[in-house]
Protein backbone atom coordinates (compact mmCIF):
# COMPACT_ATOMS: atom_id res chain seq x y z
CA UNK A 1 0.00 0.00 0.00
CA UNK A 2 1.08 2.91 -1.14
CA UNK A 3 1.56 6.70 1.32
CA UNK A 4 -1.54 7.71 -1.03
CA UNK A 5 -3.75 4.94 -0.44
CA UNK A 6 -3.18 4.97 3.26
CA UNK A 7 -3.73 8.87 3.34
CA UNK A 8 -7.19 8.54 1.57
CA UNK A 9 -8.19 5.78 3.43
CA UNK A 10 -7.53 7.82 6.78
CA UNK A 11 -9.50 10.70 4.75
CA UNK A 12 -12.66 8.27 3.92
CA UNK A 13 -12.32 7.37 7.68
CA UNK A 14 -12.63 10.47 8.83
CA UNK A 15 -15.62 11.46 6.65
CA UNK A 16 -17.32 8.36 7.98
CA UNK A 17 -16.85 9.45 11.16
CA UNK A 18 -17.56 12.62 10.83
CA UNK A 19 -21.12 12.07 9.27
CA UNK A 20 -21.83 9.11 10.97
CA UNK A 21 -21.44 11.84 14.11
CA UNK A 22 -23.97 14.20 12.40
CA UNK A 23 -26.50 11.20 11.84
CA UNK A 24 -26.57 10.74 15.64
CA UNK A 25 -26.96 14.28 16.56
CA UNK A 26 -29.86 14.66 13.71
CA UNK A 27 -31.61 11.37 15.60
CA UNK A 28 -31.35 12.98 18.95
CA UNK A 29 -32.73 16.59 17.50
CA UNK A 30 -35.73 15.19 15.34
CA UNK A 31 -38.02 14.73 18.16
CA UNK A 32 -37.67 17.83 19.43
CA UNK A 33 -37.76 19.56 16.22
CA UNK A 34 -40.62 17.31 15.57
CA UNK A 35 -42.50 18.14 19.07
CA UNK A 36 -41.96 21.91 18.34
CA UNK A 37 -41.73 22.74 15.19
CA UNK A 38 -38.87 25.24 13.36
CA UNK A 39 -40.22 28.01 14.38
CA UNK A 40 -40.49 27.51 18.03
CA UNK A 41 -37.08 25.44 18.15
CA UNK A 42 -33.24 26.47 18.62
CA UNK A 43 -29.91 25.06 18.52
CA UNK A 44 -29.94 25.79 22.35
CA UNK A 45 -33.53 23.85 23.01
CA UNK A 46 -32.08 20.88 21.52
CA UNK A 47 -28.91 20.79 22.88
CA UNK A 48 -30.90 20.92 26.29
CA UNK A 49 -32.95 18.12 25.04
CA UNK A 50 -30.29 15.77 24.21
CA UNK A 51 -26.78 14.28 25.35
CA UNK A 52 -24.65 17.06 23.06
CA UNK A 53 -23.85 20.33 24.37
CA UNK A 54 -24.48 23.63 21.99
CA UNK A 55 -20.93 23.60 21.17
CA UNK A 56 -21.29 19.84 19.69
CA UNK A 57 -24.10 21.37 17.68
CA UNK A 58 -22.61 24.26 15.95
CA UNK A 59 -19.52 21.88 15.23
CA UNK A 60 -21.60 19.96 12.84
CA UNK A 61 -24.08 22.00 11.59
CA UNK A 62 -23.65 25.48 10.68
CA UNK A 63 -27.17 26.76 11.79
CA UNK A 64 -30.33 25.73 12.90
CA UNK A 65 -32.16 25.52 8.66
CA UNK A 66 -28.83 22.79 7.94
CA UNK A 67 -29.68 20.90 10.85
CA UNK A 68 -33.84 20.80 10.05
CA UNK A 69 -32.70 20.11 6.77
CA UNK A 70 -30.47 17.09 6.90
CA UNK A 71 -33.09 15.68 9.64
CA UNK A 72 -35.94 15.63 7.52
CA UNK A 73 -33.55 14.36 4.33
CA UNK A 74 -33.15 11.23 6.63
CA UNK A 75 -36.82 10.69 7.59
CA UNK A 76 -38.03 11.02 4.30
CA UNK A 77 -35.32 8.59 3.04
CA UNK A 78 -36.48 5.77 5.04
CA UNK A 79 -40.05 6.55 3.59
CA UNK A 80 -38.92 6.23 0.28
CA UNK A 81 -37.36 2.65 1.10
CA UNK A 82 -40.50 1.61 3.08
CA UNK A 83 -42.77 2.40 -0.35
CA UNK A 84 -40.21 1.08 -2.99
CA UNK A 85 -40.45 -1.91 -1.05
CA UNK A 86 -44.55 -1.95 -0.68
CA UNK A 87 -43.97 -1.84 -4.86
CA UNK A 88 -41.36 -4.15 -5.51
CA UNK A 89 -42.73 -6.60 -3.18
CA UNK A 90 -46.39 -6.31 -4.44
CA UNK A 91 -47.59 -10.09 -6.91
CA UNK A 92 -51.20 -8.51 -7.80
CA UNK A 93 -53.08 -5.39 -7.67
CA UNK A 94 -54.86 -6.04 -5.11
CA UNK A 95 -52.49 -6.47 -2.48
CA UNK A 96 -51.04 -3.15 -3.85
CA UNK A 97 -54.28 -1.08 -2.95
CA UNK A 98 -53.96 -2.95 0.40
CA UNK A 99 -50.12 -2.47 1.72
CA UNK A 100 -50.16 0.97 0.26
CA UNK A 101 -52.91 2.15 2.01
CA UNK A 102 -51.95 0.81 5.71
CA UNK A 103 -48.49 2.06 5.00
CA UNK A 104 -49.87 5.20 4.88
CA UNK A 105 -52.29 4.67 7.20
CA UNK A 106 -49.91 3.20 9.43
CA UNK A 107 -46.97 5.97 8.86
CA UNK A 108 -49.66 8.81 9.90
CA UNK A 109 -50.19 6.93 12.80
CA UNK A 110 -47.10 6.17 13.78
CA UNK A 111 -44.60 9.46 12.60
CA UNK A 112 -47.77 12.50 12.39
CA UNK A 113 -45.17 14.73 14.39
CA UNK A 114 -42.71 14.01 11.91
CA UNK A 115 -44.77 14.65 9.04
CA UNK A 116 -45.95 17.83 10.47
CA UNK A 117 -42.56 18.79 10.48
CA UNK A 118 -42.20 18.09 7.01
CA UNK A 119 -44.93 20.47 5.76
CA UNK A 120 -43.21 23.47 8.46
CA UNK A 121 -40.16 23.09 6.79
CA UNK A 122 -42.21 23.08 2.90
CA UNK A 123 -44.01 26.15 4.39
CA UNK A 124 -41.09 27.67 5.65
CA UNK A 125 -39.53 27.23 2.07
CA UNK A 126 -42.16 29.60 0.69
CA UNK A 127 -40.93 32.73 2.84
CA UNK A 128 -37.22 31.48 3.45
CA UNK A 129 -35.10 31.02 -0.22
CA UNK A 130 -32.39 28.99 2.32
CA UNK A 131 -34.70 25.77 2.58
CA UNK A 132 -35.92 25.86 -1.27
CA UNK A 133 -33.66 24.02 -2.82
CA UNK A 134 -33.30 20.84 -0.25
CA UNK A 135 -37.37 21.29 0.10
CA UNK A 136 -37.24 21.20 -3.92
CA UNK A 137 -35.33 18.16 -3.60
CA UNK A 138 -37.07 16.28 -1.28
CA UNK A 139 -40.09 17.33 -3.29
CA UNK A 140 -38.87 15.05 -6.34
CA UNK A 141 -38.05 12.15 -4.07
CA UNK A 142 -41.66 11.88 -2.66
CA UNK A 143 -42.73 12.71 -6.51
CA UNK A 144 -40.59 9.53 -7.59
CA UNK A 145 -41.71 7.33 -4.74
CA UNK A 146 -45.20 7.89 -5.45
CA UNK A 147 -44.95 7.44 -8.82
CA UNK A 148 -43.42 4.20 -8.64
CA UNK A 149 -46.44 3.45 -6.71
CA UNK A 150 -48.77 4.06 -9.12
CA UNK A 151 -46.45 2.35 -11.85
CA UNK A 152 -46.33 -0.68 -10.50
CA UNK A 153 -50.16 -0.55 -9.69
CA UNK A 154 -50.64 0.31 -13.39
CA UNK A 155 -48.44 -2.71 -14.65
CA UNK A 156 -50.35 -5.30 -12.26
CA UNK A 157 -53.74 -4.01 -12.95
CA UNK A 158 -52.82 -4.38 -17.21
CA UNK A 159 -53.08 -0.94 -18.12
CA UNK A 160 -50.73 2.08 -18.55
CA UNK A 161 -51.27 5.10 -15.89
CA UNK A 162 -53.56 7.42 -16.27
CA UNK A 163 -51.96 10.40 -15.39
CA UNK A 164 -48.47 12.23 -15.15
CA UNK A 165 -46.03 11.79 -12.27
CA UNK A 166 -46.55 15.40 -10.93
CA UNK A 167 -50.60 15.06 -10.55
CA UNK A 168 -50.60 11.70 -8.98
CA UNK A 169 -48.05 13.27 -6.54
CA UNK A 170 -50.39 16.42 -6.18
CA UNK A 171 -53.48 14.20 -5.44
CA UNK A 172 -51.55 11.66 -3.11
CA UNK A 173 -49.69 14.63 -0.85
CA UNK A 174 -52.97 16.73 -0.77
CA UNK A 175 -54.88 13.55 0.43
CA UNK A 176 -51.70 12.93 3.57
CA UNK A 177 -51.72 16.56 4.45
CA UNK A 178 -55.58 16.42 4.74
CA UNK A 179 -55.52 13.22 6.65
CA UNK A 180 -52.72 14.37 8.84
CA UNK A 181 -54.39 18.03 9.92
CA UNK A 182 -57.69 15.44 10.85
CA UNK A 183 -55.11 12.86 12.57
CA UNK A 184 -54.08 15.44 14.80
CA UNK A 185 -57.05 17.10 15.70
CA UNK A 186 -58.44 13.57 17.01
CA UNK A 187 -60.34 12.76 13.99
CA UNK A 188 -60.82 8.76 14.28
CA UNK A 189 -62.09 8.38 10.56
CA UNK A 190 -58.80 9.74 9.27
CA UNK A 191 -56.95 6.54 9.53
CA UNK A 192 -59.74 4.56 7.41
CA UNK A 193 -60.08 7.52 5.57
CA UNK A 194 -56.71 7.34 3.85
CA UNK A 195 -57.11 3.60 3.45
CA UNK A 196 -59.96 4.50 1.47
CA UNK A 197 -58.49 7.52 -0.43
CA UNK A 198 -55.49 5.43 -1.43
CA UNK A 199 -57.32 3.22 -2.76
CA UNK A 200 -59.70 5.20 -5.15
CA UNK A 201 -56.91 6.97 -6.26
CA UNK A 202 -54.75 4.12 -7.75
CA UNK A 203 -57.22 2.98 -8.87
CA UNK A 204 -58.17 5.81 -11.13
CA UNK A 205 -54.75 7.08 -11.37
CA UNK A 206 -53.20 4.04 -12.54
Amino acid sequence: MTSTDAGDRLSRRRVDKFEERRRLLADAALQTLADRGYARTSLRDIAQSSDFSLGVLHYYFRDKVELITYCVRRYKARCVERYDTIAAHATDAEQLLRDAGDGLAATLEQDALLHRLWYDLRAQSLFDESFRLDVADIDASLERMIWRIVDAYAGLAGAPPRCTSGLAYAAFDGLFQQALLRHLAGDPAALDDVRAGTRVLLTRLG
